[in-house]
């Protein structure tokens, strides 16, 4: 079996933005179920910008896959957020190079002034709380798709 291509989906790989509450929702639904090492969370804080490089489920691909009756997709993708001005962790240990995390949500809580905190909800009890002066988050994929390893659907909420 090979590895899927971009030809096979007739799609583009996703460079999205989302500037508001409503745009970071649909990037929500895009990395739900996504995996990463905590080795790929990286914060330059001197150019106030947080990254993970992230194993993302394809959602948008799926229905095709189901109706074509082929294997599921994954493909590597960057979660970029922008103007970053301090970032937590909870359960969450970067040089423990063997945990492997899996996002369920990203949110943002507004401030006043348009400020406020960008949450990454992970499953087990974990979460990264990136402070920012403005929403700006970025979803680039950087790789080709691949076939999902466990050739499965995560349970997706519709």
């Amino acid at each position: 079996m090979s590895d899927a291509t971009f030809e096979d989906g007739a799609e583009k790989p996703l460079r999205l933005k989302a500037l508001d509450a409503d745009d970071l929702g649909i990037l929500s639904g895009l990395v739900q179920d996504a995996v990463f090492p905590a080795a790929e969370v990286k914060w330059d804080r001197k150019g106030r910008r947080f990254a993970v490089l992230l194993n993302r489920f394809r959602w948008e691909d799926a229905p095709k896959a189901e109706a074509r009756r082929r294997d599921y997709e994954r493909v590597q993708s960057v979660l970029m957020i922008e103007d970053v001005i301090r970032v937590q962790t909870q359960g969450v240990d970067p040089k423990d190079a063997e945990m492997v995390l899996s996002v369920l949500t990203v949110v943002f809580h507004a401030a006043d002034d348009g400020a406020g905190f960008v949450e990454l909800t992970l499953a087990g009890d974990g979460a990264i709380r990136v402070e920012v002066e403005a929403l700006e988050v970025l979803l680039k994929d950087v790789t080709r798709p691949y076939v999902a390893p466990s050739r499965a659907k995560p349970d997706h909420p519709e």
